[in-house]
């Protein structure tokens, strides 16, 4: 059995315009949650480091407004989801692991996968090992993970910061992540799902988790996911921040070049959290290419 905290449900009521039920499921003795709003087509909205299914709630509206069937996962460690407290227990393959099922049981069929951060090399090899579920692709300021990526000076210090830091200030993470202050109400947001120390192992592992040589534990998976998105042919939407310091529009540049993609739409005035700067914006930009599709 994993030791693992559950975040008291009361932490998470009342959030600034977060109004979504949450709905849950076991999987390898904890209890895992996800959004699931709308009809229509399936959209799945894979979060990253340190957030949780909150960071999609102005791009999911206009997307379940739209006429589409939203589904927005916590990862385990994340949000509503339990939060094993060892930090060597994340993996890549776990994360990964622990989603799948629930595309399963949802049996999703001509779906979306919409990434962020490290959700997209969770999403994206979920969308290549899972083909028959997933017709398109919206990429935002992501990457995979090979152990030959250039790592900005931004990502290494915020990798060094992260190790050397007991107490993870995940508030203060995403609003330096945020080209305009988001406010004191949304920032308590993203910190209300970790009530301890403890509770933030999930968080504390992600930056530890990227292989930094090809040998490293999930770079051979990376390579085999970035091998198929070159091969892949579904079509693909990407969005990327114009002033995002860890993931710079270059990376994205480099990125799209990387898998036969064309050159990232800009999204202006935005960081790497772009959620958070153009929520609405992207939301209805999806929103139009799915339905143009």
């Amino acid at each position: 059995m994993t030791d693992a905290v559950r975040t008291p449900d009361e932490l998470l009521e009342g959030l600034p315009d977060f109004q979504f039920q949450a709905r849950y499921r076991e999987h390898d003795g904890l209890r895992l949650a996800h959004i699931d709003e709308g009809k229509g087509a399936p959209v799945v909205f894979m979060h990253g480091e340190p957030t949780w299914s909150f960071l999609w709630r102005k791009v999911l509206a206009p997307v379940r407004d739209a006429g589409f069937r939203c589904i927005a996962p916590d990862l385990p460690g994340f949000g509503r989801s339990d939060k094993p407290i060892d930090v060597d227990w994340y993996s890549y393959d776990r994360h990964v692991e622990a989603i799948a099922p629930l595309i399963e049981q949802l049996d999703l069929r001509g779906a979306t996968m919409v990434v962020h951060d490290w959700g997209g090399p969770i999403g994206l090899r979920l969308a290549v090992e899972h083909p028959e579920r997933f017709e398109k692709l919206v990429i935002l300021d992501t990457g995979l993970f090979t152990g030959h990526q250039r790592m900005t000076d931004a990502w290494t210090a915020f990798r060094d910061f992260v190790e050397r830091t007991e107490d993870l200030p995940v508030g203060f993470l995403v609003r330096g992540a945020c080209k305009n202050d988001p406010g004191d109400e949304v920032i308590a947001a993203y910190e209300a799902p970790y009530p301890s120390v403890a509770s933030k192992a999930g968080a504390s592992a992600f930056p530890l988790m990227i292989p930094r040589t090809p040998d490293a534990p999930g770079a051979a998976a990376g390579q085999r996911v970035l091998d198929a998105l070159k091969e892949d042919t579904r079509p693909t939407l990407m969005l990327w921040a114009d002033s995002d310091p860890v993931l710079p529009l270059s990376t994205g540049e480099r990125f799209a070049e990387a898998i036969g993609r064309e050159k990232p739409r800009v999204i202006e005035n935005a960081s790497h959290f772009l959620q958070e700067d153009a929520g609405p914006e992207i939301g209805r930009l999806i929103a139009e290419w799915l339905t143009a599709g």
